[in-house]
C-alpha cells in the first residue's frame, strides 16, 4: 500500500492528520508542507528533521507563492482550511474565504501542472448536517440553517467538493475527495477525546454538552491514514467521494466520557453544561463505498485506540 519516489505537496500538512500522513510517506518520498504553521504539531516528531521534508510558510490565499511552491509536484493532498467550531463561529468570513477561495487557488494551480498523478481533497462529515445515520456518498447533503455560523464551515467544504469534482470532469484533474468522520489519536489537543483525556489525567471535571446523548463514530488515525494511501494508489478512487471512518467506534458523548474516566483510573466528575452552539445529534458513517472501491477496512477498535492515545498523553505529562 506504499507510495514511493514521489514529490508530494501537502497544504495544511502541519496539523494532526497531516503529521500522521507525513510519517507514513517519509522517507520513501519527498514531502513539501505548505502551511501557515499557526497550529503545528510537527515539532519534536521523529521525522521533523528529515532531509526529504521541506517546510514552506505560506497561505493558500497567496496565489503567487502557491504556484511557485507547487512546482514539480506528483501528488497534491489538500488539507488546508479554517476549522474548529469556536474559530469558525468567531470568523465565518475568514472561514469562507480560506476554504472556498483558497481551495479554488489550489485547484487552479494544480490544473496547470504536467503529469499530476493524484489530488486528494479533504472535505468533512459535517456536509451531512445535524443527522447523519449511515448516509452514503450519493445521498443528499445538508447545508444547515442560514445565519448559523457553524454551518459556514460545512458549506465551504461542500463548495470545495463541487469545485474539485468539476475540475476532475472538465479538466481531467485526478481528484479524490474524502469526508473524515471524527478522527482521533496521539498529537492532537482538540475535540472531545483529547479534552476528556486531558481532564481525566488531571482528575478535573469533564464538561458534557446537553445530556450527552449526541452520537459519534470515532476512527483511529492509523486507519484513516490507510485510507489516504489507498486513495493515492487506487485508480478506482479518481472522481469519487468517500466517507472515511469507523462505524464500530460508535458511542454517545456521555459514554465516551465515562469510558475515558475508567480507562484513566481518574477521579474526574462529569458536569453537564448547556450547548453553546448548534450541535450534531448523530454522525455514523457508511463506508460501504470505501470498502468496495478502495478495500478500506478500519482495524483499531475504540478501546485499543483510546489505550494508545491515553498512553501517549501520559508520557508527556
Amino acid at each position: 500500500m506504499g507510495v514511493e519516489g514521489k514529490r508530494i505537496f501537502i497544504t495544511g500538512g502541519a496539523g494532526f492528520i497531516g503529521s500522521a500522513v507525513i510519517n507514513r510517506l517519509l522517507p520513501q518520498n519527498e514531502v513539501v508542507i505548505y502551511d501557515t504553521f499557526n497550529r503545528s504539531v510537527l515539532e519534536g516528531t521523529d521525522f521533523s528533521k528529515s532531509p526529504k521534508l521541506n517546510l514552506i510558510n505560506g497561505d493558500i490565499l497567496d496565489e503567487r507563492k502557491l504556484r511557485t511552491s507547487m512546482e514539480g509536484a506528483d501528488i497534491i493532498i489538500h488539507m488546508a482550511a479554517i476549522l474548529g467550531v469556536p474559530i469558525v463561529i468567531k470568523d465565518p468570513v475568514g472561514t469562507l474565504r480560506t476554504n472556498i477561495i483558497g481551495t479554488y487557488n489550489v485547484l487552479e494551480t494544480a490544473a496547470q501542472l504536467r503529469c499530476l498523478e493524484r489530488f486528494v481533497n479533504f472535505s468533512t462529515s459535517e456536509v451531512y448536517g445535524t443527522y447523519a445515520y449511515k448516509l452514503g456518498e450519493e445521498e443528499t447533503t445538508s447545508m444547515g440553517v442560514v445565519g448559523e455560523a457553524r454551518w459556514t464551515y460545512a458549506i465551504s467544504k461542500l463548495a470545495g467538493e463541487h469545485m474539485a469534482l468539476s475540475y476532475c470532469k472538465q479538466h481531467g484533474l485526478p481528484v479524490v475527495s474524502v469526508r473524515p468522520f471524527n478522527i482521533y489519536g496521539p498529537r492532537r489537543g482538540e475535540a472531545a477525546i483529547y479534552i476528556f483525556i486531558d481532564k481525566a489525567i488531571k482528575n478535573e471535571d469533564i464538561e458534557v454538552h446537553g445530556d450527552g446523548d449526541q452520537v459519534r463514530s470515532w476512527c483511529y488515525i492509523d486507519d484513516f491514514v490507510d485510507s489516504i494511501l489507498l486513495c493515492l494508489k487506487k485508480k478506482e478512487a479518481i472522481g469519487e467521494v468517500f466517507n472515511i471512518g469507523n462505524p464500530k467506534g460508535t458511542i454517545t458523548v456521555l459514554s465516551l466520557a465515562q469510558k475515558i474516566i475508567q480507562a484513566c483510573k481518574s477521579k474526574s466528575k462529569i458536569r453537564f453544561v448547556p450547548r453553546p452552539y448548534a450541535d450534531i445529534e448523530i454522525r455514523i458513517p457508511s463506508i460501504v463505498k470505501a470498502r468496495k472501491l478502495l478495500g478500506y477496512e478500519p482495524k483499531i477498535d475504540l478501546e485499543e485506540g483510546l489505550r494508545r492515545t491515553i498512553a501517549w498523553y501520559r508520557e508527556r505529562k
